[in-house]
């Protein structure tokens, strides 16, 4: 059988294996697909005569590696037919059966067609050597992506290596073993007072693991997600761990639409233990724990607040630290509140540019309106109350008309058939 000869291929196998951290059976098979898009090229340049080939005309073709002769070898599978039409995918019955007589129409063998080593050409030789350039960047971003994919959602140390437009690439690791890879802050997943200096450490938020062959970096890791205040606090605060304390819900606003608004948190805290303050445990001892919290999130403002099963107290609670003089739901179907706060707790209430009552609707899923309470009208909300009391039966009989409708239709049609 013919070779192609490569020497030093045991050696540039092994290198390359080390150099991109890649198995070398990785890179065995990225080197084959590269061979034989070279010897594509190579058939290619052959037929100067305008021949049309099929996009699975080299289908059949495949690359026999030779570690031992540090060579390989072009393999072609062909169907045994009576007349050949194509050679390239056909052998005659007659010219197999010189080899073997065990040999019938529609078997099919497989053969050396490999070029001769001056004919494989320059020109197929840097095709080989671009698509194996490519085909080692597709097994790396394949193996990155599984060694990541089971980490989504969890926290990851990672370190500053350089800035891309308005995005930080850092270099994270997986803990199994590996080397560090490259992934990528975005904009809007930055802190505002974060310092991103080269070589400087963070701890980050795996938020994606993009699949496909993407340029760059396909790890998104995040400074702004929720997700990071919630393994911060489970990471200081013990009972969260053993489960006595249990993070309900968080709404963050890490970017929020002005700078000198600040970063802002609500975190809602729950315990079943009679005698364990949820809220007490997340904050520590003259507010040790979640001072760390704090110093993570470069000085940004967290407010822990007890949750509750009563929509009215969940809601007063959520909008600390103001001080709540009455929870009224005026809608519990589309889950609409009307807070009444004196009027010197009315900006408190609000917040800067609405961010406290904007996360108190977010952390307890209702929309709230923050009146003063010295300005609410009593008797025109319980007016407006009534009248939607006063609807709804309307809309009960409409339906039990609806439903009746058709048991009638049914009594008519067999007084006909009768």
């Amino acid at each position: 059988m013919s070779i192609v000869t490569l020497p030093g291929l045991k050696d540039l196998i092994d290198s390359i294996s080390r150099e991109r951290n890649l198995p070398r059976l990785a890179v065995q098979a990225a080197l084959k697909e590269a061979l034989l898009k070279g010897y594509e090229r190579y058939r290619r340049a052959q037929r100067l005569d305008g021949f049309h080939f099929e996009e699975d005309f080299f289908d059949n073709f495949d690359v026999e590696l030779d570690l031992e002769e540090e060579g390989f070898r072009i393999l072609a599978t062909k169907v045994i037919v009576e007349e050949v039409a194509d050679s390239d995918h056909q052998i005659s019955l007659e010219e197999v059966q010189e080899a073997t007589t065990e040999a019938f129409l529609g078997d099919s063998v497989i053969l050396d067609v490999t070029p001769d080593q001056r004919e494989f050409g320059r020109m197929a030789a840097i095709q080989t050597k671009q698509v194996l350039s490519q085909k080692l960047r597709d097994q790396q971003r394949k193996l990155v992506q599984e060694e990541f994919e089971d980490l989504e959602g969890t926290v990851l140390q990672a370190r500053v290596l350089r800035f891309e437009r308005q995005s930080v690439i850092m270099a994270v690791n997986s803990g199994l073993g590996q080397p560090d890879v490259e992934a990528e802050l975005p904009k809007r997943e930055q802190l505002p007072n974060d310092n991103y200096r080269i070589n400087a450490t963070f701890k980050v938020f795996l938020k994606k693991v993009r699949e496909g062959p993407h340029r760059g970096p396909q790890i998104i890791i995040s400074r702004a997600d929720a997700g990071l205040v919630v393994y911060l606090f489970a990471n200081e605060v013990p009972e969260i761990e053993d489960e006595v304390v249990r993070i309900v819900a968080v709404a963050r606003e890490a970017n929020p639409p002005a700078r000198h608004i600040g970063s802002r948190t609500k975190i809602a805290v729950d315990t079943l233990e009679r005698d364990v303050d949820p809220v007490g445990a997340c904050i520590g001892a003259r507010g040790s724990r979640i001072q760390v919290v704090v110093n993570e999130l470069r000085g940004e403002k967290i407010d822990v607040i007890r949750w509750s099963p009563d929509p009215a107290t969940y809601i007063s609670n959520a909008l600390s630290p103001a001080r709540v003089e009455e929870v009224r739901l005026i809608d519990p179907d589309e889950r609409q509140a009307h807070v009444l706060v004196a009027e010197d707790q009315l900006s408190l209430a609000i917040g800067k540019d609405g961010q406290n009552v904007r996360l108190a609707a977010r952390l307890t899923g209702w929309k709230i309106d923050i009146k003063d309470i010295a300005k609410y009208d009593y008797a025109a909300e319980i007016a407006k109350k009534e009248e939607l009391r006063a609807a709804e039966p309307e809309e009960e009989e409409i339906d039990e008309f609806e439903e009746e409708l058709p048991e009638d239709l049914e009594a008519s049609e067999l007084e006909e058939t009768e």
